[in-house]
Parts: structure tokens; sequence; C-alpha cells
């Protein structure tokens, strides 16, 4: 049973990347261990903008209206002492694979 739940997450992990990677202006490296992903998102330079004129930072800005719009949580990837000039978020690939596909 362990290797059958290893052996989903593992698939469920390219699932997400591949999903993420092919989403213009993301780029998704693998996950390393973890069940979650990482990936950076290039922000268009209106929302950079105005996320600064509203004083959010971008990836804020980004995973409420992701959030409000979709449904989907993310958690912006501000919030881990990114590189100055990388936006992101993280999340999970916990949902099953029917779920994901």
């Amino acid at each position: 049973e362990k290797k059958a739940i290893y052996d989903s997450l593992k698939r469920r992990a390219k699932i997400v990347e591949v999903g993420l990677n092919s989403i213009p202006g993301f780029s998704c490296q693998p996950a390393q261990g973890a069940m979650y992903v990482f990936p950076k998102v290039t922000m268009p330079e209106g929302a950079i903008k105005a996320a600064a004129e509203q004083n959010v930072p971008v990836d804020t800005m980004y995973a409420v209206s992701l959030l409000e719009s979709t449904g989907i949580c993310v958690v912006p990837a501000c919030g881990f002492e990114q590189e100055e000039g990388r936006h992101g978020f993280r999340t999970t690939f916990l949902p099953s694979e029917t779920e994901m596909e």
C-alpha cells in the first residue's frame, strides 16, 4: 500500500509540473521530496504596478485574485523570502489523480 501511495504522489507531482509548465509565463521545477511545487510566475508589468499602488506584494494580489475567481487556494511566494524579482506561489498536489486530470 505504501508503494502505491508513493507512486501515485510521483504521478500527481508530474501532472502538476507538466500542467503548470504548459501555462505561458509559468516555470515549475520537479517536486523535490515534498508534497508541493513552487512555480515561478512572470507577472505583467501592469500587475506589478497595480500591486505596488495598493502596497501589496504582487504574489499576494495574484493569489487572492486566483482564489476569488476560481476557488483555487495557493500560498504567495513572497512569504518564503524569495529573491528580488521572483514571483510565484506554492501549491500542493494532494488531490486525487482523477481530480487533477
